[in-house]
């Protein structure tokens, strides 16, 4: 028996309705009765000691409410940010992280810290006031390249990191990676550079907030991927109010990709000024402050080599990362080129020893931290460009030299050299049916044809895997995080039968309403018109931890999943009390009870309605039917898979076309097709990004961005991108019951090594990311 869209039906989603007819709820929509507005002055320089603030001219400036500074919260004691997650050296000592104080006290690191919060009763007039601030600045030798950071000599940027080191961290076996290599037929060496990107979201972080005398509670509207954790670091780290008199919502957020996880300085700000004035204060950033203070994403420089026999089977892994942090420590930044990158070095292959060292440093540039796929898409770039390079120097096809060191599908599971243990996958299939979707076999005659025509023609492969469903709260508590990362969920019947989930789990664009709706269906048998799904409020949701690393459906999915089956196992008992039989005769499917072997039943809406009027009920059992449940994850999910990408390059330009693109991707079972298929096109589209276009620069130095507007970082337009073939292969994951994986950040994570690879293979050289025009054309170019 199969339920009219529910679990595996193509539904279209039921929150687009909103959107496109300009229904969403956006916070910076929102204004309240006497809101005033904020405007960060901001730090004009990379590198500088504050000497002096004078505020007295903009303080009598028309329209001006109160200007603050970091001495004003500091007075106020309001604490620091904090980076919840902690990395332990190699020597035994934990990671260094400096005071991030909201706004800037005697220092400013990098150009956008904030310096004053300027409130007055129009946005233009806090603009015109902070004109009239006077700082005095003493101007220091900025850093914005980490390896120049790291060497010695480099600029001092927070004296409670030596050096500007951060952590030294290091995972694996380094002495049997040195006796492999040692004894190893062949070794293939590369150097490569993960460009740092800007994420970019559609819309940009805003904060409103409000404070109300009478009861002491503050609410702070935020565009926040998970609003209770803002509220639990908010509360017991910052200070700003106990966590019973903080209120956060999260209302529609147009785009994360990571970058609205984390607790920033405006949002603490904004909250505390509008307490501080008993007024409400609203924050909007414009795209050029965007640029300036969002976390950015990667900026990773490695080493690797790869020790292979001469039959082509791998024998070790060796990696060497310099991680740039940025000014600061920002919330999860210290875990993603650790945990989140060195653990996913072995891909998808039997590697029998790998070595993993990762120094991360401070810059005067923008706080690093997650972006989509944090850590995943910097293992497999690394990973995967290793392959290629092996395959090149061993004369192999490089997807014959993959298959030759897959892990094969009667392996599982299987236990790499780092940490992690993959329960389920086929990674011959996936790769083999990425090779028929492109037909591969096929392409030396598409590249003879390009030649012919005075072109150049390569295809590349990724051969990816990430871990998602972050994660079993035991474990990332081993390895140093500050909370723990299960999800929770209530589902709660109203009389009428129609159904409210409440999830700790936030949409910014996946399609929660939709997908968890169709659990619901499936499950209970209700129509998902009639399924309303809320998230984004601590005062309504049970405590959840928010949406980032593919776990919404893993991990907040299952919560809904476990609330369902105890809504099953009340409503056997009830339905077993109104058809007078036993509960063990009780059979359920989909919403609908039966007594067996008998023609007995009754509809889930039925039940609902007697819970809620208990005229004819069980004695023991309590009225009503609401359920709620908390899941901690047995384990991460695994999603796997291969892309090909196939491109036509013009040597006389160096414009690359991509021609062809093939996906096949295993998710474990899939919800909604559609809603999975999209997702893999936008996390493809933000790799083709990264490998062709966007990349931030700044002057190295005066420590200036010089990537601040979209006049100068270059985001992917639909004529650069190609029609892409999806396609799915299902191991489903046994490590929750639902049986999925995450298909969030897939695109994003295999993207950039698949086109790169495929740059590659058409010019015959290796070249950094991205690969712009002028980038392709020097290296065909160059002897």
């Amino acid at each position: 028996m199969s339920v009219e869209n529910g679990i595996g039906a193509s539904v279209r989603r039921k929150e687009d309705q909103r959107f496109i007819t300009g229904n969403g709820h956006y916070l910076d929509d929102m204004n309240r009765a006497g809101q005033a507005y904020g405007y960060f002055l901001r730090s004009p320089y990379a590198f500088a000691k504050i000497k002096n603030i004078d505020l007295s001219a903009a303080k009598s400036a028309p329209g001006v409410v109160d200007i603050f500074t970091g001495a004003d919260m500091v007075a106020d004691g309001i604490g620091g940010l904090i980076c919840g997650w902690g990395i332990t050296s190699k020597d035994g000592s934990p990671h260094k992280a400096p005071p991030h104080n909201s706004m800037a006290v005697d220092a400013v690191r990098h150009v956008g810290d904030q310096v004053a919060f300027v409130i007055a009763e129009t946005l233009e007039q806090a603009k015109n006031a902070a004109e009239l601030i006077e700082v005095g600045y003493e101007v220091l030798t900025p850093v914005t390249n980490i390896a120049k950071a790291l060497a010695p000599g480099a600029p001092q940027i927070h004296e409670e990191a030596p050096g500007n080191l951060c952590y030294d961290w290091e995972l694996g076996d380094k002495a049997a990676v040195d006796a492999a290599f040692a004894n190893a037929a062949h070794v293939s060496k590369i150097d490569l550079v993960n460009n740092r990107l800007s994420p970019n979201p559609m819309e940009p972080r805003a904060a409103l907030g409000e404070y109300d005398a009478g009861s002491g509670e503050l609410t702070l509207h935020t565009t926040s991927q998970n609003p209770h954790v803002a509220r639990l670091i908010m509360s017991a780290f910052l200070g700003i109010a106990p966590e019973n008199k903080l209120r956060v919502v999260a209302p529609d957020v147009g785009g994360g990709f990571g970058s609205k996880i984390f607790v920033y300085a405006e949002e603490t700000t904004t909250i505390w000024a509008a307490r501080k004035i008993n007024r409400p204060v609203k924050w909007t950033a414009d795209r050029s402050e965007a640029f300036l203070t969002d976390a950015h994403g990667r900026d990773h420089v490695t080493h690797a080599e790869l020790a292979t026999d001469n039959d082509g089977k791998i024998l070790a892994f060796r990696v060497s990362t310099k991680a740039n942090m940025g000014a600061y420590l920002s919330t999860f930044a210290s875990a993603v080129p650790t945990y989140l990158y060195g653990t996913l070095l072995s891909g998808q292959y039997k590697i029998p020893s790998i070595y993993c060292e990762v120094q991360a440093g401070f810059t005067n540039t923008t706080p690093v931290d997650a972006y989509r796929g944090a850590g995943r898409p910097e293992a497999t770039y690394v990973v995967e460009r290793m392959m290629d390079t092996a395959a090149k120097d061993l004369k192999m096809d490089p997807t014959e030299f993959r298959l030759k060191n897959f892990i094969q599908p009667d392996a599982y599971p299987y236990e790499t050299p780092v940490i992690m243990t993959y329960d389920s996958g086929d990674y011959p299939l996936a790769m083999n049916l990425a090779k028929e979707m492109i037909d591969y076999n096929g392409f030396a005659a598409r590249k003879a044809q390009s030649e012919a025509n005075g072109k150049l023609r390569g295809i590349g492969v990724a051969a990816y895997i990430e871990a998602c469903g972050i994660a079993p709260s035991a474990a990332v508590g081993s390895l140093g995080a500050g909370v723990g990362l299960w999800e929770s969920a209530e589902v709660r019947f109203n009389p009428t039968g129609s159904v409210t989930v409440f999830t700790g789990s936030h949409s910014h664009g996946q399609g929660h309403e939709t997908t968890f709706a169709q659990i619901i269906a499936d499950k209970l048998g209700v129509p998902i018109d009639s399924v309303e799904v809320v998230h984004g409020d601590t005062s309504k949701v049970p405590f959840g931890m928010g949406t980032y690393g593919s776990r919404s459906l893993a991990v907040g999915g299952s919560a809904i999943v476990k609330a369902v089956d105890k809504i099953v196992e009340k409503s056997k008992k009830i339905a077993a009390h109104l058809m007078e039989a036993s509960v063990e005769d009780i059979e359920h499917e989909h919403g609908v009870f039966s007594v067996a072997g008998t023609d007995k039943k009754l509809t889930m809406g039925e039940i609902a309605f007697a819970a809620y009027v208990p005229h004819n009920y069980p004695a023991d059992l309590e009225p009503g039917m609401a359920e709620n449940a908390f899941y901690d994850p047995l384990n991460f999910t695994f999603p796997a898979g291969t892309h090909i990408a196939e491109v036509e390059i013009d040597p006389a330009t160096g414009v690359v076309d991509i021609v062809d693109w093939a996906a096949a991707d295993d998710f474990g079972n899939v919800i909604n097709p559609m809603i999975v298929e999209g997702q893999v096109h936008g996390g493809v589209a933000q790799g083709i990004g990264q490998a062709l276009l966007e990349g931030v620069i700044y002057d190295e130095e005066s420590g200036q961005l010089l990537t601040g507007s979209y006049m100068d970082y270059c985001m992917p337009r639909a004529d650069d991108l190609p029609n892409f073939r999806v396609a799915t292969t299902n191991t489903p994951c046994p490590s929750n019951p639902l049986g999925v994986k995450g298909c969030g950040e897939a695109g994003a994570i295999a993207g950039p090594a698949a086109l790169m690879n495929a740059i590659v293979n058409a010019i015959g050289k290796d070249i950094d990311m991205p690969a712009t025009p002028e980038k392709v054309w020097r290296a065909i170019n160059s002897n």
